[in-house]
């Protein structure tokens, strides 16, 4: 029934048309923006519509095409409905694509193992610290047998052999850092005696002092931690001139000649494939930089010995052409003449004939008949 429904509409507004009547004068003006193609009959969900960002009122003017010199898009409102300007060699991204929001990805890189077969766990040791026991196999869960787990209880020697060793290490540990201590901070070795200090105070009375008269203050330095990080950022200073350098000694000064003015003449590097300056350089100067004129020409010996061969082979092939030539001449020349006595034989018996002799050549075939 829908199916009708729309059939007879159709008919009525093909009869409308061929009447004159506007339709779109009829119909009422649509609500909303349509969101799907008219063909789109199949789907009738309603696609969600994506919220554009609002143009600002007071949009900037784009330049025309040729005139966008300097001219860079830095918002959305500069590009309007369309894409990017290709002639604009800046990053651009029209209505926000390919823009990326700053947020690192959370893809793992694929991981084996030892045996080749693909690590699922990786996934749970993302984001976590390495020293985190994590049993996410199918192994970890199995309960180990006692023959693979070594339970027995260590001996006092083994015991008292590993304590030594432990305390060996941190003993070491701790005396190369209070010996770098000790060099970068020279007051720690500096040890000064107490001092004491008789101190009497102003006022004297029950009231003040816990009315004692005098007091002996004892004064001596703080101790210092060894391990105690610096609090003060000691800066090098500059290093200073190094030695002066070795003098060079030189010949007294002489006045140059022209003979040493032109053989110190150094001429300018002529490049056949860079030319920065744009020079014009002429051709004798760019052969002369090329080093033709200096280069001998050698002509290899094998260049004539070849030569030579292809004379040779030539003269061959030549005289092989016309031997041939005169082999088939002489066989053409044997069956022209066999063919011009088979003429002249047929032109006998054919006159023989005609006087009534018997031709030579039936005599022939009776000849052989009777042998």
């Amino acid at each position: 029934p829908q199916k009708q429904q729309v059939r007879v509409l159709i008919e009525n507004m093909a009869s409308l048309r061929g009447m004159g009547v506007n339709i779109a004068s009829i119909l009422p003006k649509p609500v909303g923006r349509a969101t799907k193609w008219d063909d789109d009959d199949d789907d009738d969900e309603p696609q969600p519509q994506k919220q554009q960002k609002p143009r600002s009122s007071g949009a900037p003017k784009v330049p025309p095409q040729g005139k966008r010199g300097g001219w860079v898009p830095r918002n959305l409102d500069d590009f309007g409905d369309g894409g990017a300007f290709p002639e604009i060699h800046v990053a651009q991204y029209p209505l926000d694509m390919g823009r990326k929001d700053g947020k690192t990805g959370k893809t793992i890189a694929l991981q084996m193992d030892a045996e080749g077969n693909i690590k699922y766990d990786a996934i749970l040791q993302a984001g976590r610290n390495h020293n985190t026991l994590i049993q996410g196999r199918h192994q970890d869960l199995v309960a180990k047998k006692v023959h693979e787990m070594d339970v027995d209880r260590p001996d006092d020697e083994e015991v008292l052999s590993k304590t030594q060793e432990t305390q060996a290490a941190l003993e070491k540990i701790v005396s190369g850092k209070i010996t770098a201590a000790k060099v970068a901070r020279p007051e720690i070795n500096q040890r000064k005696e107490a001092e004491y200090i008789r101190y009497m105070p102003s006022k004297a009375g029950g009231n003040f002092n816990s009315g004692a008269k005098e007091r002996i203050i004892k004064m001596h330095e703080a101790p210092v931690d060894p391990l105690e990080l610096p609090k003060f950022k000691h800066k090098k200073a500059p290093r200073g001139p190094p030695s002066p350098p070795v003098p060079v000694m030189h010949s007294p000064p002489r006045k140059v000649s022209q003979k040493d003015m032109q053989d110190w003449k150094i001429p300018p590097c002529v490049s056949n494939w860079k030319n920065a300056k744009g020079y014009t350089i002429p051709l004798d100067k760019r052969l002369a930089a090329d080093g033709r004129g200096h280069a001998q020409v050698v002509i290899n010996d094998k260049f004539a010995q070849f030569s030579e061969s292809l004379l040779i082979a030539q003269e061959v092939a030549r005289e092989g052409i016309s031997a041939r030539i005169k082999e088939r001449e002489r066989q053409q020349r044997m069956e022209k003449e066999k063919k011009d006595e088979e003429m002249r034989q047929l032109a006998r018996d054919a006159r023989m004939m005609r006087t009534g002799a018997v031709p030579a050549s039936a005599l022939d075939k009776q000849a052989g008949g009777g042998r």
